[in-house]
């Protein structure tokens, strides 16, 4: 999975942002089987819309090709616009916690310095 709008950020730095209303989501592709789905870290100050909006558009589009199970994947895509996305915040961050972990300094060697 990717993920987007992490750049620059460090572990504490998407704590601080999460705890101020920050999350990961994800706007499922309701037509394909492939799991390599695309999770944006949606900031405190911004909307989900803009990210959910290019994925429900997609999901029209290849709506139209099935078309007996057409208006069942534009209502769920649509549900899913509606809400924001699904919510995958406790799973990126135990992911991120095992990547990078604290940083524990040497003490040690830094009294020579």
């Amino acid at each position: 999975m990717k993920t987007e709008n992490i750049e620059g950020l460090s572990l504490f730095e998407i704590n601080l942002l999460i705890q101020q209303g920050g999350r990961f989501v994800m706007f499922p592709n309701l037509m394909t089987k492939i799991k390599s789905y695309t999770i944006y870290f949606i900031r405190p100050e911004e909307k989900p819309f803009k990210y959910a909006l290019k994925h429900f558009l997609k999901n029209i589009v290849q709506g139209w090709r099935s078309l007996p199970l057409r208006p069942f994947y534009v209502s769920k895509s649509l549900f899913y616009l509606a809400i924001g996305g699904k919510d995958y915040t406790h799973n990126i961050l135990a992911d991120l916690k095992q990547i990078n972990p604290v940083y524990n300094p040497n003490l040690y060697c830094l009294q020579y310095v």
